[in-house]
């Protein structure tokens, strides 16, 4: 196991370095279609960490790190559709009174 939850944890590092480097650099213009984006992939996300959290192996920290990711993706997919629902809202006309 100990070898395992290294390597994992290496590539979840590196994993979050290059999509910081990567949201960083995206021009404002693209914002919208990229939260669209990474909602697709928090939802898949989303899946794997009620898969790990619900496998039922009885490990404790399998299910506490399951459930925190499921916490923190669901928190990013909320906040992202909000936030491209006020983004699209920008673009709809106004009724006049």
């Amino acid at each position: 196991m100990g070898a395992t939850l290294e390597s994992n944890l290496f590539v979840f590092v590196l994993a979050a370095f290059l999509g910081y480097e990567v949201v960083r650099r995206v021009s404002p213009q693209l914002h919208t279609p990229l939260m669209s984006l990474t909602n697709a992939i928090s939802a898949i996300s989303v899946v794997g960490a009620v898969t790990l959290a619900g496998a039922g192996h009885g490990e404790v920290l399998l299910i506490i790190l399951g459930t925190i990711a499921m916490a923190c993706a669901m928190i990013n997919v909320v906040g992202g559709f909000m936030i491209t629902d006020r983004m699209l809202k920008m673009f709809k006309k106004r009724k006049e009174k």
